[in-house]
């Protein structure tokens, strides 16, 4: 018998509603979806890290940079991480990517 890789999403509402929450979280909570993945199996571990040293960095950095939250720069890291994530989430059951399974 074959062995099939674990799947993220039973339904495709599952898989709109997963790849919503980075977009409705304002991306604090990108990192959330490859977590999840990581335990299921899906992914491997290192991708879930990734993605929550590169949100936990976005973000201090744009705390750091602006504290009023004026700055264009950060709000084009913000919507690159939230397009990033929503996009990357959409495409965890897809058997055309082999990075990170």
């Amino acid at each position: 018998m074959p062995t099939m890789r674990p799947r993220m999403f039973n339904s495709t509402v599952a898989k709109v509603i997963w790849t919503l929450v980075p977009i409705i979280t304002i991306s604090i909570g990108s990192a959330i979806p490859f977590v999840v993945a990581a335990v299921k199996g899906v992914v491997k571990p290192w991708v879930a890290v990734v993605y929550v040293v590169v949100e936990v960095l976005i973000l201090g950095i744009s705390t750091a940079a602006a504290p009023e939250g004026e700055s264009p720069f950060v709000g084009l890291l913000l919507i690159l991480l939230i397009a990033t994530s929503a996009t990357h989430t959409a495409l965890l059951d897809s058997d055309k990517v082999t990075i990170g399974k």
